[in-house]
């Protein structure tokens, strides 16, 4: 006789769902969305555009992190119906549909306990990326290209926004470096362990021999913040340089001069901004990631500071976290975690959420440990 048994199964989902629910303590969660639908429905609301910006943010947010949760709850609740319709057709494409759920239910339980891991003080906020090339001549530029493909892919997969800020791009293949926004609840806190050197190794197609090169790039995800008023750079610590946008060979995409580029002399950060329609426009968003960028770096030096005193410094800032081969083996593995896979097109296509998982995961020990 037919019969569909995923009791067990579903039974582990919905208590390892029931501990997810505990943290991100749902009650809690609607009693905050009231509020804050409450602020955002004032009035004079835009009256302080900088609170308004504030309060829709953490509004729409908190929807979002409510959305994942309840939506999950009602697709447990219809997978028991679909599996007792199976049972009751008898039917092999009904049980196939309900196994099918069950899997896919599986990854979004996984994914939702892998986010109630994300408890830093900036997790919650929007991701900036930046990817550089390094060593390995126009080999290393197109590299760069495809991982910021790669990223913007990912972010298309799951529907989020990204919006290109900055791209210098080489004289030969790729780009020398870019900068973009994925604007996700959780967007830095997830996309942070990506951070790091990432190594592509291939047979080339820019050069004559049939060689192996290897090629390397860097990775930078920070937190974009919302204010960094806690930063003051007084004037004569910047030098401003304005040009036209460009677009690849070098070819203009404006026709004037309204990209910006901050170079902060004490330190040598340099920040260019081109997405905005005005020069007005990319000082203030070059100003405003300077100044993130700077606010990270006094923290960064202050826990430095505090390893240092306590007699344990560890330099693991751009150690080569993972390798792409494209050759022989065909595989992607994280040096760090372990975890590996053998199709490097989807990878490159933006299938990276078992990759940040894990990382994520491998991080959370790292720090109880």
């Amino acid at each position: 006789m037919f019969e569909l048994d995923l009791s067990a199964d579903i039974q582990a989902l919905r208590h390892t769902f029931g501990d997810i629910r505990e943290v991100v303590d749902v009650t809690s969660l609607r009693e905050d969305i009231a509020r804050l639908s409450e602020e955002a429905g004032a009035p004079d609301l835009w009256d302080d555009p900088e609170k308004a910006q504030k309060v829709t943010s953490a509004l729409s947010h908190k929807q979002a992190d409510l959305k994942r949760v309840t939506e999950v709850e009602r697709r447990l609740d219809d997978l028991d119906v679909l599996i007792e319709l199976a049972n009751e057709m008898q039917d092999d494409d009904s049980a196939a549909e309900a196994r099918a759920e069950l899997d896919s239910l599986t990854q979004a339980i996984n994914q939702l306990e892998v986010q109630t891991l994300l408890d830093g003080e900036y997790d919650e906020r929007n991701a900036i990326i930046t990817i550089r090339s390094g060593a390995g001549g126009d080999d290393a530029t197109d590299f760069a290209e495809m991982l910021m493909r790669m990223y913007l892919r990912w972010a298309e997969r799951h529907k989020y926004p990204a919006k290109v800020m900055d791209t210098s791009y080489a004289e030969g293949a790729g780009i020398k470096s870019a900068t973009f926004e994925i604007a996700a609840p959780y967007a830095f806190g997830t996309l942070s362990v990506e951070a790091g050197t990432h190594r592509l190794a291939r047979i080339s197609p820019f050069g004559s021999a049939d060689k192996r090169q290897t090629s390397f790039a860097a990775v930078e995800v920070i937190p974009l913040m919302e204010e960094a008023t806690e930063v003051e750079i007084p004037e004569n610590d910047l030098r401003v340089d304005v040009f036209r946008s460009s677009g690849p060979g070098g070819q203009s995409v404006n026709t004037t001069d309204s990209a910006v580029r901050l170079t902060h002399l004490p330190t040598g950060i340099v920040i260019s901004m081109q997405n905005e329609k005005s020069q007005i426009q990319n000082r203030a968003a070059a100003m405003r990631l300077l100044q993130t960028r700077l606010l990270l770096l006094q923290k960064e030096q202050e826990a430095a500071k505090k390893k240092e005193l306590a007699g344990n410094i560890t330099a693991s800032w751009g150690d080569q976290m993972r390798s792409y081969f494209l050759y022989g083996q065909q595989l992607v593995k994280d040096l760090r975690t372990g975890h590996e896979s053998g199709n490097p097109a989807s990878v490159f296509d933006g299938d990276l959420d078992d990759f940040i998982s894990a990382g994520i995961r491998w991080r959370k020990r790292k720090d109880e440990d």
